[in-house]
């Protein structure tokens, strides 16, 4: 990292981060191209490292680079200001953003995939008690992101 002292060194303000970012970028590497979509996604903590989950279809690109492409790179950001300058050259900009690594996997198992979408679901809206049934469960690709490498970076106004 160039800038250093936007580096962030503290566990917990990067779980912080990763509790208000609401959207990820997974980066799948598709041959000659790289290939971003954006998700919304549920986290949590196993042991050291993080977790992220996510769903879709069970067709379409994103499902069929999971399965031939599973390393992955990701970013999440937030708290985006823009900070006027008198000259262009003036202009900055306050973030939050985490940046990582990991592997894919498609969640089969029927308790994962429910486990999975509750983290998705209490992430994105604050509840915990959904039900899901096996038809949904059936028919949606439920991903499992294992982190890797994370890192951190943040400018503050």
């Amino acid at each position: 990292m160039r800038r250093n002292d936007r580096a962030i060194q503290d566990p917990e303000r990067i779980e912080s981060i990763l509790k208000t970012c609401l959207c990820c970028r997974i980066g799948f590497f598709d041959g000659n191209e790289v290939y971003i979509v954006p998700v919304s996604f549920g986290f949590e903590k196993q042991k050291n490292s993080y977790v992220l989950y996510f769903h879709g279809a069970k067709a379409g690109r994103k499902y069929t680079l999971s399965q031939s492409a599973p390393l992955v790179g990701f970013e999440m950001d937030t708290g985006y200001q823009v900070q006027p300058g008198e000259n262009a050259c003036q202009y900055s900009a306050g973030y939050q953003s985490l940046i990582g690594q990991g592997t894919l996997r498609l969640v089969e198992d029927e308790t994962e995939k429910r486990h999975a979408l509750t983290h998705i679901m209490a992430h994105q809206t604050g509840q915990t008690d959904w039900d899901f049934a096996p038809t949904t469960l059936a028919s949606t690709a439920v991903f499992r992101l294992d982190v890797k490498k994370l890192s951190g970076k943040e400018h503050i106004l």
